[in-house]
């Protein structure tokens, strides 16, 4: 009777614990590396230039300083979304450019998956910029990614930004 009471008044104690160590298991997190989204993929980082950005909407922006230049990573899953064409998605990815030139829209296939990538020119925020953007789909969600840097310096970062898409894994290819 004594151990039932004990336990009966550690309960709060256990179950606050538990609740931790769930909220820890699925937050986004760094390894190795490799980022881990709490929405069930992964993606490499590129080298060490490339930092972190904190505070933005996506679930992953890296921001290089030199040569200039940021990337970002995000999922959306259900919804309206996911009902979108390829081509569409991946151009809603650059609304805000002006001027656009050179546009370019691809379908592309990334580890059997599907979609579109957009490459163009434009002036965003008054400068000129250069982008790559690519939208992949796949049971229900939609992979964006997206590399914008100004024109000088786009091609320093083409390279990083294809092993970047390339690397995407969702957890379930994981436990396979």
């Amino acid at each position: 009777m004594r151990r039932a009471l004990a336990l009966l008044r550690l309960a709060p104690a256990l179950l606050a614990l538990a609740l931790v160590v769930t909220a820890c298991a699925t937050a986004n997190r760094i390894e190795g590396g490799v980022f881990h989204s709490s929405k069930g993929y992964s993606v490499s980082l590129p080298g060490g230039e490339w930092q972190v950005a904190s505070g933005t909407d996506a679930d992953l922006e890296l921001r290089r300083v030199a040569p200039a230049g940021g990337m970002l990573a995000d999922v959306t899953c259900g919804g309206r979304v996911a009902d979108r064409s390829a081509p569409l998605l991946v151009r809603q990815l650059t609304f805000g450019l002006k001027h656009r030139t050179d546009v370019r829209t691809d379908e592309v296939v990334v580890k059997g998956r599907r979609g579109a990538r957009t490459t163009l020119r434009g002036t965003l925020d008054g400068k000129e910029v250069a982008v790559d953007a690519v939208s992949l789909k796949e049971d229900g969600c939609v992979y964006d990614f997206v590399y914008v840097a100004p024109v000088d310096d786009f091609d320093d970062g083409r390279l990083a930004f294809q092993i970047f898409v390339e690397s995407l894994t969702l957890d379930s290819e994981r436990s396979r």
